[in-house]
């Protein structure tokens, strides 16, 4: 079970930095609960797949496509769960930056990943990063 979770999340991971949604599609749970830290306009439990995707797609429009998963530091399971210290980085058009690491623990049933709760190592940077 450790070995198919830690697979599947670094499919995950790997296609997060590649930019392939397919893959990414194919590897969240449509029912998937994802819990975003914070207090900006991406905080929150998102409650589905689609939900998931739109806050992703507004990180991205918020950085102009500058939003990357710049590291991958640590992959590290406990049954299904598996816990992931990443490195993001990011620039707004004015020029403001996003450089934090973040772990992210996530729970994967019959191969696909159900469920996301996400830690950041500097949450007021990600705030006033993000903004309301």
């Amino acid at each position: 079970m450790e070995n198919q979770a830690k697979q599947v999340v670094t499919q995950f991971l790997t296609a997060v930095q590649q930019g392939d949604n397919q893959t990414l599609a194919a590897l969240l749970d449509t029912a998937i609960e994802w819990d975003q830290p914070g207090n900006n306009r991406f905080s929150g439990i998102k409650n589905n797949v689609t939900e998931v995707f739109q806050m992703v797609g507004g990180m991205f429009e918020v950085t102009a496509n500058t939003l990357r998963l710049a590291e991958i530091k640590s992959v590290t399971t406990n049954g299904n769960s598996v816990a992931c210290l990443i490195r993001w980085t990011a620039t707004k058009p004015g020029g403001q930056q996003l450089d934090v690491d973040n772990t992210d623990v996530y729970t994967v049933t019959g191969g696909r990943i159900v469920k996301a709760r996400i830690y950041s190592s500097d949450i007021a940077q990600e705030d006033n990063f993000w903004g309301k």
